[in-house]
C-alpha cells in the first residue's frame, strides 16, 4: 500500500505532475514536495517521482535525470505508465506524450528541431490550464487528498487511466474481428483493414478501428467500420491517405453520404466486394 507521493520541490515540470496524478488516482495517498531521504527511497509504501536519482519500480522510484546522454528521450511519466503496462499504449495513442518526453529530456530547442517546427511553436501550444496547474502544484509543499488542486489532479490522473484501459479494451475486440483486405486499384493495390458489424456494436468503431492500425503499425490506406447511424458501412481514408478521395463516389446510388473535403463516405452496402469497389472508385 502506497502512503505517500513524493517528489521535488521547486519548480514543477509535466512530466513530474501527471506521473504524481496516475499515482494519485490510484493510490489517493498525500503528496509531499521535497527531495526524498535514503530510507524513504528503500520503502516501497513511498512513491518517488522524479526525483532521488534511482529507477526502481519494484520500490517506486522513478527518476530518469541520473539515464546517460545517449539514452531514448524518457520523463518521470513514461517510467509510471511503464511500470503499469500502459507505455506502449499511451506511446501510440498519446500524441503528446513524446514532445513531453524530449521536452524534459532535451529541451525546447531540441524539442522543436525533433518535431519540425520553430522553437516559438512549443510555447504556442502552451495552455494557460497547463500555466496554472504547474504554477499552483509549485508553489505547495504537501497536498491532502482532501484539497481541491489534489482533486483534480486525481481527476487527470484517473481520465488517463480510464482512456487507455478503455482503448485496450476495444483494441482486443476490434482485433478478434478485423480483417485486412488488399483492394486491387488501378496502380497496384490499397490496404484496408475491415471491421464487421458485431452485436453489439464496438464502441466507436472507426476510432477504434482506427486505434488498433496504429497500435499495431499497419500500413493501410482506408478503414471500413459499421456505421452507428445505419445499417450500412462507414468508410474513411487513414492518415489522410493522398490518394483517396470519396467526393469521387459521391453521385453512387448505394452512398448516403460523402464528405466535401473526400476524407469519407457512407453506404448502405454490406458486401465486401461492394466495399472494395467504391475504395477502387474513390482511388486516383
Amino acid at each position: 500500500m502506497v502512503r505517500t507521493i513524493l517528489t521535488h520541490p521547486g519548480g514543477a515540470h509535466k512530466d513530474d505532475l501527471l506521473g504524481v496524478c496516475v499515482l494519485a488516482a490510484l493510490h489517493n495517498a498525500p503528496v509531499v514536495r521535497r527531495e526524498p531521504t535514503s530510507e524513504e527511497l528503500d520503502d516501497a509504501s513511498i512513491a518517488v517521482v522524479d526525483v532521488g536519482g534511482r529507477h526502481e519500480p519494484e520500490r517506486l522510484n522513478f527518476d530518469h535525470h541520473h539515464f546517460p546522454r545517449e539514452h531514448p528521450p524518457t520523463c518521470a511519466l513514461s517510467l509510471v505508465l511503464d511500470h503499469l503496462g500502459l507505455y506502449e499504449d499511451a506511446k501510440a495513442l498519446c500524441d503528446w506524450l513524446e514532445p513531453a518526453e524530449w521536452f524534459d529530456s532535451r529541451g525546447p530547442v531540441k524539442t522543436a528541431a525533433h518535431l519540425g517546427v520553430p522553437r516559438r511553436a512549443v510555447s504556442q501550444l502552451l495552455s494557460p490550464v497547463d500555466v496554472t496547474l504547474l504554477r499552483r502544484f509549485a508553489k505547495c509543499d504537501q497536498l491532502d487528498p482532501s484539497d481541491p488542486l489534489y482533486l483534480f489532479m486525481r481527476m487527470v490522473g484517473q481520465d488517463l487511466l480510464d482512456f487507455l484501459n478503455d482503448a485496450r479494451r476495444r483494441i482486443a475486440e476490434v482485433g478478434a474481428q478485423v480483417t485486412q483486405w488488399s483492394v486491387t486499384v488501378a496502380d497496384g493495390t490499397a490496404e484496408a483493414v475491415f471491421l464487421p458489424r458485431t452485436d453489439p456494436v464496438i464502441d466507436e468503431p472507426s476510432g477504434t478501428l482506427s486505434m488498433f492500425v496504429r497500435t499495431r503499425q499497419l500500413d493501410v490506406a482506408a478503414l471500413v467500420y459499421p456505421d452507428r447511424r445505419g445499417t450500412g458501412y462507414g468508410i474513411a481514408r487513414y492518415e489522410d491517405h493522398p490518394k483517396l478521395d470519396f467526393s469521387r463516389v459521391a453521385e453512387e446510388p448505394d452512398v448516403t453520404f460523402a464528405h466535401k473535403s473526400g476524407f469519407m463516405c457512407k453506404t448502405t452496402a454490406s458486401d465486401p466486394e461492394r466495399l472494395q469497389a467504391l475504395i477502387r472508385g474513390a482511388w486516383g
